[in-house]
């Protein structure tokens, strides 16, 4: 090949091999900064895309997981409400019992009685102001829940309905009226509290039977998520490793690039030493 000076070919050989490797070092260099392979679309389009995507449901099952998570603490503020009404029941059996034995008074009857009626006044007080939020929970006016519990539209596989039916009211648990001032209405109180105590532990127990659903389906959520985080980090996160051994690769040749790019650009000194 002749000497030439107009056109350097040599050097335009080294400059296209010095862009090349000064390319691949920031890609490296944004890769290890960033943590994400793709550091822009035109790395991987469609793995762009699918990452995109699942970050998308990630973001849906994560808010799902607290949406199970608030219908959990919803129905345990029920379910307390509940266990302190029956505890109130189980006190009022306890007087009933005392107060139906003649081993107390007709006057001491009348202090039993004082309790009994404040007890029954605070469960009635109870069942009617335990809410949540705006929603009262244990006077019959709860109504129907509907818990998103999944990252997509579809409202059979991703909302989960609950009729709320609890009524612990007085009236409804049959002890409005109860009292132990004389031994047969001691006696009439126990019935009474007997039969309301079973109301008590049906509602309960459905209480148990949808906290018990709604943890499936928070383990469940838990699952979907640690999948889809590891699809997405096999698609989209930066391979640690591999990108280092880029850059520090992309850092030697580029130094060897500029070594013989200066050395190219001495070629046409020999051609001009030729001429003068």
């Amino acid at each position: 090949m002749g000497l030439r000076i107009s056109t350097n070919v040599a050097s335009i050989g080294a400059q296209r091999v010095l862009s090349k490797q000064q390319a691949r070092l920031e890609h490296a260099q944004q890769a290890l900064a960033s943590g994400s392979r793709i550091v822009k679309a035109a790395d991987d389009a469609a793995g762009l895309a699918i990452s995109e995507n699942i970050k998308g449901q990630l973001v849906g099952i994560k808010m799902a997981r607290n949406n199970s998570f608030n219908a959990q603490s919803l129905i345990q503020v029920s379910e307390g409400g509940l266990n302190e009404i029956n505890n109130i029941l189980i006190r009022m059996r306890e007087l009933g019992v005392q107060a139906a034995s003649d081993t107390v008074s007709d006057v001491e009857r009348e202090f039993l009685d004082q309790e009994a009626q404040q007890l029954r006044a605070e469960s009635d007080r109870i069942a009617k102001s335990t809410r949540f939020g705006n929603r009262t929970l244990l006077d019959g006016n709860g109504g129907e829940f509907e818990y998103h519990v999944g990252p997509f539209a579809d409202e059979d596989q991703n909302v989960i309905r609950y009729k709320m039916e609890a009524d612990a009211t007085n009236d409804a648990l049959g002890i409005d009226g109860v009292g132990v001032a004389d031994k047969d209405s001691a006696r009439d109180t126990l019935t009474a509290v007997d039969e309301a105590l079973v109301k008590i532990g049906k509602m309960r127990a459905d209480f148990g039977a949808v906290q018990s659903r709604l943890q499936m389906t928070t383990n469940n959520l838990d699952n979907a998520y640690e999948n889809l985080s590891a699809a997405k980090s096999r698609i989209s996160d930066a391979d640690i490793a591999y990108e280092s051994s880029e850059m520090t690769s992309a850092q030697i040749l580029q130094n060897a690039s500029v070594a013989v790019l200066a050395q190219a650009n001495q070629n046409g000194g020999a051609a001009v030493r030729l001429i003068s």
